[in-house]
């Protein structure tokens, strides 16, 4: 029988955090880490039957391992996120064939999300939770030339990005091979030009990146703790 597996990335370095906190995924959000609010949300959809949790440094996967799902394996992250993916790719066991890959530091995922991407990516083998771009975005040409771009057909990316296994494996072996840098792991599957569907989200799920981020969060991580109807 077939499991889907999760890809929790908490490696990272947050340099752009500026000191603020040593951690972001382990900063305080609403009482609790930001990965526990992760991790807790990703349980509740009862939709992974397996855990790879990327980790920096030995003293950060203890300190995640308070938070971590059963069950889970800790995998050593990159130097750059796309490292990080491929090194939890490879941990995967055999019997492991659709991937969710998340940011930890999104902690506002939100259960009826992690659902609905179960079931599309079992149908189309690639989905991403994306939000559509409501400003007027400009390319910048040089030379002070601008170039307004259609927003009707830009959407802004976000995770979890979800893919059947052997499409993912497929699509990171193809950034090795042309020694790539990718941001997202959507990008690896264009390589391969398949199809990749949108999942539009109607909920704020800011990635928690500069010191500024942190008092948004917790308003909205308070506010969840109210309002979502999938906590219990």
């Amino acid at each position: 029988m077939s499991r889907t597996a999760a890809i929790l990335l908490a490696a990272g370095s947050s340099r752009r955090m500026a000191g603020a906190v040593p951690d972001k995924v382990l900063a305080p959000l609403a009482g609790k880490p930001a990965f526990a609010h992760t991790a807790a949300t990703f349980v509740r959809s009862g939709v992974i039957d397996f855990f790879v949790v990327t980790y920096r440094d030995q003293q950060q996967m203890v300190e995640l391992s308070a938070y971590a799902p059963t069950p889970t394996i800790f995998v050593r992250g990159g130097a750059e996120r796309q490292h990080s993916v491929a090194a939890a790719l490879a941990e995967l066991p055999d019997d492991v064939s659709h991937v969710f890959i998340h940011d930890c530091a999104r902690p506002l995922v939100r259960v009826e999300q992690l659902v609905a991407l179960h079931k599309i990516v079992r149908r189309e083998d690639a989905v991403v939770l994306a939000r559509r771009v409501t400003d007027t975005i400009k390319e910048h040409r040089g030379e002070g030339r601008l170039r307004t771009l259609d927003r009707r057909h830009l959407w802004a990316m976000e995770t979890p990005q979800v893919f059947s296994r052997p499409l993912i494996d497929r699509a990171y072996a193809a950034v090795a091979k042309r020694k790539l840098a990718i941001t997202d792991d959507a990008a690896a599957v264009e390589l391969l030009k398949h199809p990749i569907a949108l999942l539009e989200n109607p909920h704020p799920n800011p990635k928690l990146t500069t010191p500024t981020d942190l008092a948004y969060l917790e308003f909205l991580l308070a506010r969840a703790d109210t309002e979502d109807p999938f906590l219990p």
